[in-house]
């Protein structure tokens, strides 16, 4: 299968219904729903699963963007969530993830991609999208966490946020490496641009 043509668009109300078609009972991953990076540890597992679904909801529904939603012929695809590094609490709460410095950055932090999509580039595609996304709303910096394995091939359960490969391909470069298999890595993005939903696939 070659890499489909994709319409990525931001996660608004509109568009919840989508996002949990894609991510299923399971919340993509162990009632996971994308909270993951949000709330303390004990909090996540207390609204595991319908708890954390509410929680993102909450969050759509209240008008914060949280991400990117990916569509092949109509159907939802592919998930990518980013926002201004604050966002995420858990981030600072990390010895390898702590800030690099004290400059304002947006974070990508995790990818969700449909089986039949997976190892077709469609995240190398997210992060070129998100890239646009965040330029267009005002960020500067634009930071990941992958991970670059010591083998070739990694669980997919453990890629869920992006390998080094793909951030490379979009243009991303290593800032800092606290771990020799989670590199910190960033692409500069310069001057905003005008169209907050101005987005390529």
């Amino acid at each position: 299968m070659s890499l489909p043509k994709l319409e990525i668009q931001p996660l608004t109300p509109d568009r919840l219904a989508d996002f949990e078609k894609l991510f299923g009972e399971r919340g993509a991953c162990g009632g996971c729903w994308c909270m993951w990076w949000r709330v303390t540890r004990s909090q996540f597992e207390k609204q595991k699963g319908k708890g954390n679904r509410n929680a993102m909801r909450k969050i759509v529904r209240a008008g914060e963007v949280p991400g990117l939603l990916a569509y092949s012929k109509g159907e939802p695809v592919a998930w990518c969530s980013l926002a201004p590094r604050e966002t995420y609490p858990v981030l600072g709460r990390s010895r390898v993830l702590k800030p690099v410095d004290d400059k304002p950055v947006w974070s990508i932090v995790c990818f969700f991609v449909a089986k039949p999509y997976r190892k077709l580039g469609v995240s190398v595609r997210l992060l070129r999208a998100a890239k646009t996304y965040a330029k267009a709303n005002g960020a500067k910096i634009l930071e990941g966490y992958p991970i670059e394995p010591k083998k070739d091939k990694v669980p997919e359960a453990f890629a869920w946020t992006g390998l080094a490969s793909a951030f490379q391909k979009a243009g991303f470069k290593e800032v800092e490496r606290r771990s020799e298999t989670r590199p910190i890595m960033r692409s500069n993005l310069r001057t905003p641009g005008k169209a907050k939903n101005a987005l390529k696939g």
